[in-house]
């Protein structure tokens, strides 16, 4: 197999993978900041094993968000 076949056979995968890493960080920290803030307002502190739990839960919507985001900018893009 030709290294430029397997290219266009997977163009567009490779880069929502690599589009979705780019983004999972900076959406996760956001979000997180957002989810200790909002949670900040209801109590006055938060403990380390809330801002630990926000986290998670951060990650997974941040993940969530990066491959649907990445998956519909490569599809206008670059198609």
């Amino acid at each position: 197999m030709n290294l430029t076949s397997f290219y266009i056979a997977f163009h567009d995968p490779i880069w929502v993978v690599v589009l979705s890493v780019a983004l999972f960080f900076p959406v996760r920290q956001l979000i997180w900041v957002l989810y200790v803030r909002k949670k900040q307002k209801s109590q006055s502190t938060v403990s380390d094993d809330e801002k630990k739990e926000l986290k998670k839960r951060a990650a997974f919507t941040s993940v969530l968000l990066s491959i649907v985001f990445s998956y519909i900018y490569v599809s206008q893009v670059f198609n």
